[in-house]
């Protein structure tokens, strides 16, 4: 059995609400955006279009997926084109 199946869930969020949430980078999402797991309570964020961490919601989750691939495709056909560049 798994000890942390039996730990209560109120634990972890009184010890975050008496020493704070500690964050930590779950996903890099770009360079910029990033979503984050609070190691206690497991609260998850992300970085909002301003910068500002904001609850990661089913719609921003979605948003970081599309975006994620879009920075994907984008640094693969930079890195492409370099190579292309580069053999001339």
């Amino acid at each position: 059995m798994n000890k942390n199946s039996n730990k209560p869930t109120f634990i972890p969020k009184m010890y975050c609400s008496l020493f704070g949430h500690d964050y930590l980078v779950t996903k890099k999402v770009t360079y910029h955006v990033k979503e984050y797991t609070c190691s206690h309570c497991k609260k998850q964020l992300t970085t909002n279009s301003n910068g500002q961490l904001i609850e990661l919601t089913p719609k921003f989750k979605e948003i970081n997926d599309i975006l994620e691939r879009i920075h994907a495709s984008r640094t693969e056909r930079l890195k492409k084109k370099t190579l292309a560049s580069s053999i001339y």
